[in-house]
């Protein structure tokens, strides 16, 4: 994960000080991109504990298309707290656990009609069944894109989506490749999440299509590092890298919607201890 660590360190010693939505202050980078072969093994951070849990059970979420927060805190989930409050969900008239249209609904439900009452129909495009079903028939289309990103909505909700866009590759040799845009990331708490939640999703789609994974290409617009996250980024920019765990899909899963908690094992993770920052809203 060396990657990520040189990104860490380029934002904290080469970024612009500057005031951000949050009030907090932030240090940031315009335009950066790393890449992962996945072939090396699964990236997650090593340099401090990552909730694993909250990465597979979210993507799990994203993938069914489901925008409500009490489904993530049934399973123990609470990343999305700060943002599924009775008073952020009032701003949109709408219930307290109700995230709206986030990355869910616009995935597998995008430019869905909205009923008069403020719900949607089921009429919108399933992004990604469409991307699954061009990889298995038009390998080498360059339409393999998903995007989070719904201009009229992107206002209608607390939290804009920040991975914006992502789009699948297929190599003559079998390889998938996936490439993520993201418009705006929080390096500390929310880059090593993203990383490896684009790379189990990577795995997961060349699960299903026959193919293995290939690599992983993280490229960013804004990446930042809040203020009161400097002191846990010297932490651990100081730590060494320690070797990646390795990522195991049951062979019985077919289909994109087939996948549960129980089929996803990640094995031999070994990190630093975890390093506790707070979650700028």
């Amino acid at each position: 994960m060396r990657q990520y660590l040189d990104l860490l360190d380029a934002v904290l010693h080469e970024g612009e000080d500057r005031p951000d939505r949050t009030g907090v202050g932030t240090r940031s980078l315009f335009g950066w991109q790393s890449r992962y072969d996945l072939a090396d093994g699964f990236p997650l951070l090593t340099t401090k504990k990552v909730h694993l849990r909250s990465i597979v059970v979210e993507l799990l979420w994203f993938l069914q298309g489901r925008t409500d927060n009490g489904w993530l805190n049934e399973r123990g989930v609470t990343i999305w707290d700060e943002w599924a409050t009775a008073e952020q969900a009032a701003r949109f008239g709408r219930a307290e656990g109700d995230l709206g249209p986030v990355y869910g609904h616009q995935w597998r439900n995008f430019g869905a009609t909205v009923r008069p009452d403020g719900t949607f129909a089921d009429d919108g495009v399933d992004q990604i069944a469409r991307v699954v079903d061009r990889i298995r028939t038009d390998p080498t289309s360059r339409r393999l894109i998903v995007s989070g990103w719904h201009p009229a909505e992107s206002e209608a909700v607390t939290l804009p989506p920040c991975h914006t866009l992502f789009q699948f590759y297929v190599t003559g040799d079998g390889r998938l490749s996936c490439q993520l845009y993201q418009r705006s990331a929080d390096v500390f708490l929310g880059v090593p999440f993203n990383i490896a939640s684009y790379a189990l999703l990577t795995h997961m789609v060349a699960h299903v299509t026959g193919l293995r994974p290939g690599v992983f290409v993280h490229t960013f617009g804004d990446v930042h590092l809040y203020a009161n996250h400097h002191q846990q980024a010297l932490t651990q920019l100081g730590r060494r890298p320690g070797p990646l765990p390795r990522l195991t899909l049951d062979p019985a899963v077919t289909e994109i919607d087939g996948f549960s908690l129980e089929s996803i094992v990640i094995s031999g993770y070994d990190p630093a201890p975890a390093l506790p920052a707070p979650v700028a809203v």
